[in-house]
């Protein structure tokens, strides 16, 4: 069965979660303990010497970085990569984007924000991403204006990397609301047979606020796609060494 080690405050982690669900494949999450040190342990890292989350394993295949994931599940299901050559381009220039223009600047920014020591979250900082951030969005909800998805007619990998932080509760910037094209098509997404929300797919490392899951968008089923493990212990405050590498 195909494991991905993740945690559920985790963008990146979820952008490799969804697609697993949405193709309907076997799986389990197995939860990193990350606000403790879990991605830096010697047994992780033996997973992943980069130390960051997620990580999908099947056998003797191991892929790290959640782009590289989910560009395995498209190959695995069929889906999500695009339905020609110049799809498959097009879905590779949006999932590298939000590496760089939406995730690289919204995981960061909510980290600060959210789950860093109050110390350590630098108003400058947290200001300078904040405008990125802005700007980033207004260029997907502007392309996404009159059209249902990012690349062709269907979900791609496309989606499901540049929806990889707005689902989540907690506050970094973004209101749906001031983005009338985007929370469309979060809508379509969420209506997608196997969707779940992030907080529903992978364990939390830590409490917070309640998911807004818009229960008229909720699957219609839900995939048993969970683990038998459970940790045996709740983590507890975030470690202020963990600063970095939210992947």
């Amino acid at each position: 069965m195909i494991e991905l080690y993740c945690f559920g405050e985790s963008g990146n982690a979820y952008k490799a979660a969804l697609p697993l669900a949405l193709a309907g494949l076997a799986w389990r999450p197995v939860h990193v303990d990350f606000f403790r040190g879990g991605a830096r342990t010697p047994e992780y890292r033996a997973i992943n010497p980069m130390g960051e989350v997620p990580a999908l394993v099947e056998g003797d295949t191991v892929i790290t970085q959640s782009g590289a994931i989910q560009d395995w599940i498209a190959a695995r299901s069929g889906r999500f990569g695009g339905d020609s050559e110049a799809e498959r381009r097009e879905v590779l220039r949006w999932v590298l984007w939000d590496n760089s223009k939406m995730s690289g600047l919204a995981g960061p920014r909510r980290f600060l924000m959210n789950f860093a020591p109050e110390e350590k979250r630098p108003a400058q900082v947290i200001d300078w991403l904040g405008g990125r951030l802005a700007s980033s969005l207004a260029v997907l909800d502007a392309h996404l204006a009159g059209r249902d998805w990012i690349v062709g007619e269907g979900p791609t990998n496309a989606d499901l990397s540049c929806c990889g932080y707005l689902f989540y509760p907690e506050p970094f910037g973004f209101d749906r609301a001031a983005h009338p094209a985007i929370d469309a098509w979060l809508d379509r997404i969420a209506a997608l047979r196997g969707w779940r929300h992030p907080y529903d797919l992978m364990e939390r490392a830590l409490p917070g606020p309640a998911a807004d899951h818009r229960p008229d968008h909720r699957p219609d089923h839900r995939p048993d796609h969970r683990p038998d493990h459970r940790p045996d212990h709740r983590p507890g405050p975030p470690d202020p060494r963990q600063t970095t590498r939210f992947r």
